[in-house]
């Protein structure tokens, strides 16, 4: 089984946040891959389903941001899922809005959802889908821009960016990583 956890906050007036982009691409891949009706455990929402031959469990923390790893930590020990196949889907300020990135491993980079993780698994040795959503220019604007909605003109790209992350879910489910970067811009563009 492989944990894919899509970071945010579980207000409803932030569902649309950047900072919550790590929710929606986890419901667009539930919705786009008919997996269960999202149900409340390990201090979350999960919903299960099957991508590319795989057992993928989602999971939506609803501890907050600063406080992901709990819930991470409480479904990653109940089935006993290695770090390998734990993966993260979460804002990136450092890449422009639209732009992927996969990597293991690393820095919090400043993100609470990472560093809480961080603190909560073994070490940082999981996977992060890092999902850009640009960096408003300068360091005080930084709280204001995560914490704030998607711009009107940015949501169709939004919404094709999001199905196109679904769209080749299969091949983040093989860990074919290059290739499902690689699948997203094409499809996304």
């Amino acid at each position: 089984m492989r944990l894919w956890t899509g970071l945010g906050n579980p207000e409803p007036g932030m569902s649309r946040h950047r900072h919550n982009i790590g929710f929606m691409a986890v419901d667009e891949i539930a919705r786009r891959h008919g997996f269960s009706p999202w149900r409340k455990r390990f201090r979350g929402e999960t919903s299960e389903g099957v991508i590319g031959g795989q057992k993928i469990l989602l999971l939506k923390p609803m501890t907050y941001m600063n406080r992901s790893g709990d819930s991470v930590q409480q479904a990653a020990q109940f089935f006993k899922i290695a770090q390998d196949d734990i993966t993260v889907f979460h804002d990136e300020l450092d890449l422009a809005f639209g732009k992927l990135r996969i990597k293991r491993g690393g820095g919090a980079a400043g993100h609470n959802g990472l560093r809480s993780m961080d603190k909560c698994l073994p070490g940082p040795d999981y996977w992060r889908v890092r999902m850009g959503i640009g960096h408003p220019g300068h360091k005080d604007r930084v709280t204001g821009h995560v914490l704030g909605n998607f711009a009107k003109a940015e949501e169709p790209e939004l919404e094709r960016w999001l199905e196109a992350i679904a769209d080749a879910a299969p091949l983040l489910a093989k860990k074919e990583h290059e290739a499902f970067m690689t699948k997203v811009a094409l499809l996304a563009a």
